[in-house]
């Protein structure tokens, strides 16, 4: 039996902020967030592209160029379509992108693009009509991001989307009361101490996927989720829930994206646990306490969470889920 072949290759740090990028505007309003809009005054991000094709053999086994699409080629290829593109949303640009590529190179059969967002923050400054957000200057974001990747391959009728996901990266809460962790196995291996009320501290990436990857391009924007109101349902989530553990919270986020966002088919987790040693207890008339960062190694959790999940917890009588804020 022969063995299906990995070959592609690619360009990797893409950086492209085409300035003045058509808005979102008219998402869905959600009671978790007051994001509404992406103004796209800056539109910014780290990309990565692969080219897929068979008639890329020769390359490798016996060093023929002459099909070979440079890398440095990719690149530009990539910062130049930024300026011709009309859309609002980086699901939709790598779409646009990788369609493009399949357009102008007909040898490829198929082309992925990810991208991680560069984000720019709103800044507020003084004027002589008091303190305003400047459409003018913005401030690099040193928080989360957004992600995308997009896989489009050629068929026999023209070219298809064959992978489309979203997401958010690297999003950071800490919640210093309100979380326990007790009631695992206990055996000769266990040094942790069970735990009633514990601060969290969290590492979240959070990625999702639409039932249709037109709601992705943002051409009906109530359709589109944003990372931001993602990021927004997990920090309420997180506040509310009196969690067991980060299993249990990522579960309850999942449910509450997928309740406020139908047009998607899955949530999927991908967590850290960073949650700081105690250096010095609480006592009476010392009502905080004093932490440290932890010490490597550190948990991780990865998980999904879909729709029939959602569904079960609505039907069943014994259901802890509340979608309501």
């Amino acid at each position: 039996m022969t063995q299906a072949r990995t070959m592609f290759y690619g360009k990797g740090d893409v950086y492209v902020f085409r300035t003045y990028a058509n808005p979102l505007k008219g998402l869905k309003q959600i009671p978790e967030s007051n994001f509404t809009e992406k103004h796209n005054t800056i539109f910014g991000m780290n990309a990565k592209v692969a080219l897929k094709g068979e008639q890329f053999l020769t390359s490798f086994t016996e060093g023929d160029n002459s099909l070979v699409v440079a890398t440095d080629s990719m690149k530009n290829f990539i910062q130049r379509h930024a300026a011709s593109y009309e859309g609002s949303t980086l699901e939709g640009f790598l779409t646009y992108v990788c369609e493009r590529f399949l357009d102008k190179y007909s040898h490829l059969d198929a082309v992925r693009l990810e991208a991680q967002e560069y984000a720019f923050d709103d800044i507020q400054v003084g004027t002589s009509e008091g303190i305003k957000t400047s459409d003018l200057v913005f401030r690099k974001s040193r928080n989360e991001y957004a992600t995308a990747t997009v896989e489009v391959a050629r068929t026999a009728s023209g070219t298809e989307v064959v992978d489309l996901s979203s997401g958010i990266a690297d999003i950071q809460l800490i919640k210093v009361s309100g979380s326990s962790f007790y009631g695992y196995i206990i055996d000769e291996y266990t040094t942790l101490a069970e735990a009633t009320d514990r601060p969290l501290y969290i590492f979240l990436n959070i990625g999702w996927k639409y039932e249709s990857e037109q709601d992705a391009f943002g051409e009906n924007a109530a359709n589109y989720v944003a990372a931001e109101q993602v990021r927004d349902i997990a920090a309420t989530v997180f506040h509310t829930l009196d969690n067991k553990s980060i299993q249990h919270l990522i579960y309850h986020i999942g449910l509450r994206i997928l309740d406020r966002f139908p047009q998607l088919t899955e949530v999927n987790f991908g967590t850290n646990n960073r949650t700081w040693d105690t250096v010095v207890e609480g006592t009476e008339g010392f009502k905080g306490a004093v932490f440290t960062e932890p010490r490597p190694p550190f948990g991780f959790q990865g998980f999904s969470v879909h729709q029939e999940d959602l569904a079960r917890e609505k039907a069943s009588a014994n259901s802890e889920y509340v979608s309501q804020v």
